[in-house]
């Protein structure tokens, strides 16, 4: 028994020692310090970041790194080196972020370093190509925050005022992905309300290049990518439409080809959609002169992710509906990063395509490396080539040169990175049935790395029927009732689904007949004679049936159903007719008709007569949509009201 004893205390004792190792190091912050050395004029900055816990069969773990240097620049170097231009005070940030790591992204605090040692004549090195862009350090997380970066540029040969906008939330959403946490602004910007705005309707003809659009544009249609338009109004109220909340800013005093930009950390609310295949977006709108209703605007889209993985599927079709497929084409994003120790010649990527979707019809939209799509025949130069399985669309990069991560000299992560964004339509016939894909990936002859799942999901969509036909009770005379009436179900359902239906009828139906015989006297003369009082009635209704029932369509043309039903007398005309007739007593036999006198009633009740049962139907036609002819059998827990149910239904 001791022993005993003794072996529950040490299990007990392992068990505790291993919850609180647990509990501990659950609770171990992670948080990224920034350190930093002055070198002459130069600030180099190095990040103290948290030990990394390697995802099992990932590759090897590592931190990226996103530097604002409080003056208005930022870096994407780990190890970035900073010249500022001005002695003062400056707050630094950092955001590292943990690649193929299980742990939390770790935090960071700002610290405030003092620079004396400048260069007044150094000058930042160019890098927009373009006068707008938005870019992020990292893709959206659960409980995490981002940093939007928003970049303009002043490409006219005049100093310019101008404004900015940003919209965030799409609408589509059910409930708000973002709110901003903090705005960072170093050239005197002032933040705007949006609903104030005056607009000038007035056009720089002289910088607007052939890219201007003279006819009403759909911005919400298609993804803008720093397009310039020239509606400003049209524009905003578009963006409105499509988002729910907006910031904005004006700007003064903008020297030619000087660049600014504007950080934006964003944090990510608890009802945030957790779709990790879903690609959400943000729209910057530029206005380079407040003169002229010219402007830019540029979608950024970004995926949702519960870690930081640079290898991603993700899609625009995570939700759609199901009635426009048919104008769709779902646009799908493959995201790569090499994190060898060399740089990668072939990328192949093997994604698996579902059978809702038509392989054919695969449009390669964008790429990186950006190459041209390979020929049919062997060629040196850099391609992109697509080749097909039964199941897959293979992409494959042919003859370039991808850096590696952990590659020496290579300071820009963002260049190690690829992608391949394409589009498909749907096949001609499918169903509405949630599909997965992802994609393997293979850097030259390594082991393939393969994504998450990238899911389409369709909405449940609604589909309105008309319903008309005859009801036939068995046990009732004389009985004549027919219906009209709507259902609904889910759009194109497919296999199982729910319906329920409401039908109106108009029920005529003779009752019960009772016939009463007897002999009687004249009370004045005591005379006998023969009485038969016959009494008949009949029915006039209105009835509502409300079924609810289980389908199951075996095809798309045969279909079964099982459900309930209720049925009330909304409004019930009850007549009654009575009919005396005296005849003459002949040795206690009737004899000749002597009288008769009839007597009509009517009477009036509405909601009454309530019945319940259950059905069992089939259907031939048009199982999922458009026209059907179906018979029904309504078994009624109140006798004699048992009846077929004959129709025809459209669904819609």
């Amino acid at each position: 028994m001791k022993h005993l004893i003794a072996i529950i205390l040490t299990v007990f004792a392992v068990v505790l020692c291993y919850s609180q190792e647990n509990i501990a190091k659950d609770t171990t912050q992670r948080i990224a310090t920034i350190e930093h050395k002055f070198e002459g004029n130069q600030v180099k900055f190095t990040p103290n970041a948290p030990e990394l816990n390697q995802i099992a069969g990932a590759p090897k773990a590592f931190y990226t790194n996103y530097w604002e240097f409080g003056d208005g620049t930022y870096s994407k170097e780990n190890n970035p080196t900073k010249t500022y231009k001005k002695p003062g005070e400056y707050e630094v940030h950092l955001w590292a972020t943990n690649n193929y790591d299980t742990g939390k992204t770790p935090t960071s605090r700002p610290k405030k370093i003092k620079v004396t040692n400048v260069d007044e004549s150094y000058n930042e090195e160019a890098s927009m190509t373009t006068n707008f862009d938005l870019q992020r350090n990292r893709e959206p997380v659960p409980e995490e925050e981002f940093v939007v970066i928003v970049k303009y540029k002043n490409t006219k040969d005049y100093v310019t005022n101008g404004k900015v906008f940003l919209f965030y939330n799409e609408k589509q959403f059910k409930a708000d992905n973002f709110e901003i946490a903090e705005s960072r602004m170093y050239h005197n910007e002032n933040e705007i309300n949006t609903e104030d705005l005056v607009f000038t309707a007035k056009l720089d003809t002289d910088n607007y290049y052939a890219s201007a659009e003279n006819k009403i544009l759909k911005l919400q249609l298609k993804l803008q990518d720093s397009t310039e338009k020239q509606n400003l109004p049209l524009t905003l109220e578009e963006s409105k439409a499509k988002y729910n909340n907006s910031t904005a800013f004006t700007f003064k005093n903008m020297q030619p080809n000087e660049e600014r930009n504007v950080f934006y950390t964003i944090k990510t609310t608890p009802e945030m959609i957790k779709d990790t295949s879903a690609i959400v977006s943000v729209r910057g709108i530029y206005v380079p002169d407040e003169n002229y209703d010219n402007h830019n605007v540029k979608d950024m889209e970004m995926e949702i992710v519960t870690s930081h993985d640079p290898n991603k599927m993700s899609t625009s079709a995570f939700l759609m509906n199901y009635r426009l497929v048919r104008f769709k084409k779902p646009k799908f994003k493959i995201k790569f990063q090499n994190n060898g120790e060399g740089p990668a010649r072939t990328i192949r990527l093997e994604t698996d395509i579902p059978e809702i979707f038509d392989k054919s019809t695969i449009e390669v939209l964008d790429m990186y490396p950006k190459v041209k799509i390979c020929p049919k025949y062997d060629v040196e130069y850099s391609c992109l080539d697509t080749t097909y399985t039964q199941k897959q669309a293979i992409f494959t990069f042919k003859n370039i040169y991808l850096p590696g991560s952990e590659q020496k000299n290579v300071k820009e992560y963002d260049s190690t990175k690829g992608f391949v964004k394409y589009r498909i339509k749907f096949g001609k016939n499918f169903h509405k049935i949630k599909t997965k894909s992802r994609t393997a990936i293979i850097f030259d002859k390594n082991e393939p790395i393969i994504t998450n799942y990238s899911t389409t999901r369709f909405m449940p969509g609604i589909s309105i029927g008309a319903k008309a036909g005859y009801n036939y009770f068995f046990d009732l005379d004389n009985s004549k009732s027919y219906f009209v009436g709507a259902t609904l179900s889910p759009y194109k359902s497919y296999r199982f689904y729910w319906q329920v239906e409401l039908l109106n009828s108009l029920h005529e139906f003779d009752g019960s007949t009772q016939i009463s015989e007897q002999f009687t006297d004249n009370g004045a003369t005591g005379e006998l004679f023969f009485r038969r009082t016959t009494t008949s009635t009949s029915y006039n209704n209105i009835d509502w049936e409300v079924p609810v029932l289980l389908r199951y369509n075996i095809n798309n043309y045969i279909g079964l159903g099982a459900g309930l039903q209720g049925m009330i007398s909304v409004s019930q005309k009850e007549s009654t007719t009575t009919t005396i007739e005296d005849y003459e007593n002949i040795n206690t036999v009737p004899g000749a008709l002597i009288n008769s006198e009839t007597i009509s009633t009517e009477n009036k009740a509405s909601f009454t007569n309530f019945r319940s049962g259950f059905l069992v139907e089939a259907t031939a036609g048009f199982a999922r949509i458009g026209p059907s002819i179906g018979a029904r059998y309504v078994f009624n827990f109140k006798d004699n009201y048992n009846y077929m149910q004959f129709y025809a239904i459209w669904k819609f």
